[in-house]
């Protein structure tokens, strides 16, 4: 007899009691007005008894044996997404809103390693076979307060996730922390996901993984999907916070992978072609196809960890950069580059600096390595007049605030001509050929502390004392203004 043929004569066996049995034993005790009542009401004592048998039916889990149950959620897990739970704590049945069993301190295995451990798992199963501890159908399933260990060597955890079958469920994450780390171990940064979901659209006829996470302090969404062939995959970022959307594609070849990316900022378009590999990742980025006046190149090496970056632009915007709102500052001040397990590499040419006609040459220079973030050896020129040269620098957070410190050197081309800019009066128009300084910039506050200049490699307490605390406005023209008249206080000073 099936079990579907045993539910129904359950129902008819209860109805019948109800129709007959109940009413002859309340004649018999003469309860004429309540067996006149029950007469004229078993349509809703049909309906209690039903109820009573729905709850019974939802409640049989609760009297399965723990051992089977454990038993047959891993081996439904592992079938349907390829996964090695373990089960650390008894495992509570619950009817409400829907039957599933619940479970805490969960881990998943890799390979006999931890990939992930959650705080609370929820595992929802069909109505189906509750009769029986087996063949027990699995449909969705909620992780909460996860911490993923992702690394070099399991990275394409949640791409491959991606590829399992999801048209009886859907896997969702809430709360948790993916955690990249490098290969001894050392935490490299880590990723927040508020809500994960990877779910069946039936129109589409595909898997989608959709998710809304956190890096850096930057919040962004992104969505996934596999081509109908499977050897490509679309994604979609978007950074509302930073007006950027990535639009991705990428193909799988062997043990290669390649990929094309469009990178709407603002209104402007960056191309991206990448190569991913065993163990590193190159990529050139360009504004367009032909003639580019954007063009980076670089790769990130996986094992060693290091990275080397190298661009020419026909343009530089300071803003995107060392804004106080810009990405690479909001990076910085996370402090997530102080890892000494992290050996970077940028250079980036430039032959003038947006919304700066002064500017040229621009040779940015950075590192970071053993911790230490520095941007020695940077260049750049001030016209035809003279070039400038950053040492010994340092780019650290103090009090959540952003701070360069570090030593400037300018080599004077023609002090004629500087001094003609600065509006000098002739009879202060010393000859100067270098100029040194150490210093030290917020770039929050806009304020620059200068001390120990010399010029010509003399130190002037008077010109030191003037130039100590420089403080600029938002206005370019205001900073304009005021700095040239605290040079020309400097430089009379300096001329006595």
């Amino acid at each position: 007899m099936s079990k579907k043929n045993f539910f129904v004569k359950y129902i008819k066996t209860i109805n019948y009691f109800i129709n007959n049995l109940l009413e002859k034993n309340l004649n018999k005790l003469n309860f004429k007005n309540l067996t006149y009542l029950f007469k004229n009401n078993k349509i809703i004592l049909t309906f209690v008894a039903l109820f009573v048998i729905l709850i019974s039916y939802l409640l049989l889990p609760t009297f399965y044996n723990q051992s089977d149950i454990v038993k047959e959620l891993k081996n439904g897990l592992q079938s349907k997404f390829d996964l090695n739970f373990k089960f650390s704590q008894n495992i509570k049945y619950n009817f409400f809103p829907r039957p599933h069993f619940t479970t805490i301190d969960t881990t998943i295995l890799d390979n006999e390693e931890e990939i992930l451990k959650i705080s609370k798992l929820k595992i929802f199963i069909s109505y189906d076979n509750l009769f029986s501890s087996q063949n027990i159908k699995i449909k969705d399933i909620i992780l909460e307060n996860g911490n993923f260990n992702i690394n070099v060597e399991n990275y394409n955890f949640f791409l491959e996730l991606l590829n399992k079958s999801f048209m009886n469920g859907s896997l969702i994450i809430k709360d948790s922390n993916i955690f990249f780390k490098h290969n001894d171990g050392e935490v490299l940064f880590i990723n927040k996901i508020f809500k994960m979901k990877y779910y069946y659209e039936p129109k589409e006829l595909k898997n989608i993984l959709y998710s809304e996470n956190e890096i850096f302090n930057i919040p962004y969404s992104i969505e996934s999907f596999f081509s109908q062939d499977k050897n490509k995959i679309f994604s979609v970022f978007n950074f509302n916070l930073m007006k950027l959307k990535i639009e991705n594609e990428l193909i799988f070849e062997n043990e290669r992978k390649r990929g094309n990316s469009l990178l709407t900022l603002n209104k402007e378009k960056i191309i991206l072609d990448y190569q991913i590999e065993k163990n590193s990742f190159n990529f050139n980025i360009f504004d367009k196809a032909d003639q580019p006046k954007t063009n980076f190149k670089g790769k990130f090496n996986f094992k060693p960890f290091f990275s080397n970056i190298e661009g020419n632009l026909d343009e530089i915007n300071l803003n995107y950069l060392l804004g106080s709102n810009a990405i690479i500052a909001e990076l910085l001040k996370t402090e997530i580059f102080n890892n000494k397990n992290i050996d970077f590499n940028l250079n980036i040419k430039a032959d003038k600096v947006y919304d700066n006609s002064n500017f040229r040459k621009i040779d940015l220079s950075s590192k970071i390595q053993e911790g230490l973030i520095d941007t020695d050896n940077t260049k750049f020129e001030w016209r035809d007049i003279a070039a400038f040269e950053l040492l010994e620098s340092l780019i650290f957070v103090k009090n959540g605030e952003l701070i360069l410190d570090g030593k400037l050197q300018i080599n004077v081309k023609d002090y004629n001509k500087i001094y003609k800019f600065l509006l000098t009066p002739k009879n202060y128009r010393n000859e100067i050929k270098q100029v040194d300084f150490n210093f030290t910039y917020n770039f929050d506050q806009n304020i620059a502390e200068l001390k120990d200049v010399k010029i010509d490699n003399k130190i002037n307490k008077n010109v030191n004392s003037i130039l100590n605390n420089v403080i600029f406005n938002k206005e370019d023209l205001q900073n304009k203004i005021y700095f040239k008249n605290l040079l020309n206080e400097a430089i009379k000073s300096y001329a006595g």
